[in-house]
């Protein structure tokens, strides 16, 4: 049974029984239970993922987010349901009924999100309680037909540990003693890819090997950090009501962060003015720093730092003198299929232009890899090495 099939009257009732209480299991079954109907455990046990989906979920779409290896649920109208299992996309065999349902799953979820979607408001980009990433567009933006188009980024917390990536081939022989290194003695370092390379899994992998003797605060917009370290204080970012108040941005936690007594300060994301605030947290005595940037290439890094540096209205050049004074290292992934890999390590240095990142090390994700800074190679091991 799905949670189009639960009958309107028996969702009512649940929705009703759980005002003012959380969503969860255990309260939809005792829900349930006190509907009065006679439902053995097996019906049950259904009928409380149905309901549950319908009430603090993604309703049909629910049983797709579920599933282990799936990252994205894109919908296109009422038959265009795709999926990304880490292959790329896949149509997917649900059906959505009609453009008219389309839109109100779209809606529903937005309101879960805390948004607004209408003809008024016909985008949104929000998130499910589940921390579930949404953007759903309704028509006319949409495209005529669909109803809506509904994008939705599966979160899942990062726990891998270094010798496990290691042990997946996520990186090169001889790097792990480096990475070691880097993180002990206490290097600022920025992790840089694209779009699900594993830049958050890397991350995570690192923090695991921070002292436990140190206060570690992370700001993130989403909770996906959950590293094997005893003191770890998250923060979460906030976004504006339907009214468009109550927004906590990520500039303001990492400003907030530095008031914390925090040993490392790890911004999950740099995606905007809040780059500022993490050079300036680096340039500070916080040594140790971590934080991750959308960039395609290790080269790219200064262009991307560049260009979220000008949402915070800072030049080039300061933007070039707190870089090199404050970034020692840039680990650059690389998705290849479905392999993730760190291709490269980075070294931040001054040019004619500002600033660039150059590679003092590359690697193809098999294989020995190739030192193609002799120098630069030189003083990432002297100074990080084992």
């Amino acid at each position: 049974m799905t949670a189009t099939d639960l009958p309107d009257n028996l969702l009512s009732d649940v929705r009703n029984r759980l005002v003012a209480q959380p969503v969860d299991n255990v309260a939809v079954e005792a829900a349930l239970t006190a509907s009065g109907r006679v439902l053995g455990s097996d019906a049950l046990r259904e009928l409380t993922r149905s309901a549950r989906a319908e009430l603090a979920g993604a309703g049909p779409l629910q049983p797709l987010l579920d599933l282990p290896d799936v990252t994205d649920v894109l919908v296109n109208g009422p038959r265009e349901v795709w999926v990304d299992r880490g292959r790329g996309l896949e149509h997917a065999s649900d059906d959505l009924g009609s453009p008219a349902a389309v839109r109100a799953l779209a809606t529903r979820l937005a309101a879960l999100a805390g948004q607004r979607l209408d003809d008024a408001v016909p985008i949104c980009d929000g998130a499910l309680p589940d921390g579930t990433r949404l953007h759903a567009v309704v028509e006319p933006v949409a495209p005529t037909g669909s109803g809506a188009t509904i994008s939705l980024r599966v979160l899942r917390q990062s726990t891998l540990d270094l010798p496990a990536l290691v042990a997946s081939g996520g990186i090169a022989p001889g790097w792990e003693s480096l990475l070691h290194g880097l993180v002990a003695r206490r290097a600022n370092l920025l992790i840089s890819g694209g779009t699900g390379t594993g830049k958050t899994t890397l991350l995570a992998a690192l923090l695991g090997l921070v002292p436990h003797s140190e206060r570690v605060v992370t700001v993130e917009e989403a909770r996906e950090l959950a590293p094997t370290h005893p003191h770890i204080v998250s923060l979460v970012t906030r976004r504006a009501n339907v009214e468009g108040a109550g927004a906590v941005t990520l500039t303001e936690l990492v400003r907030a962060a530095l008031r914390m007594r925090p040993d490392r300060i790890i911004v999950g994301e740099c995606r905007g003015a809040e780059v500022r605030e993490v050079l300036l947290a680096m340039n500070t005595g916080h040594d140790g720093g971590l934080a991750t940037l959308h960039a395609n290439a290790v080269e790219h890094v200064p262009a991307r730092l560049a260009a979220l540096a000008a949402l915070a209205g800072t030049s080039r050049d300061a933007l070039a003198a707190q870089a090199v004074a404050a970034v020692d290292a840039v680990l650059h992934l690389r998705r290849v299929g479905g392999r993730r890999f760190v291709e490269a390590i980075g070294l931040v240095g001054r040019d004619t232009s500002g600033f660039v990142v150059r590679p003092a090390a590359l690697w193809g994700g098999s294989g020995s890899f190739d030192v193609v800074d002799a120098a630069a190679w030189e003083r990432v091991v002297g100074r990080w090495g084992p």
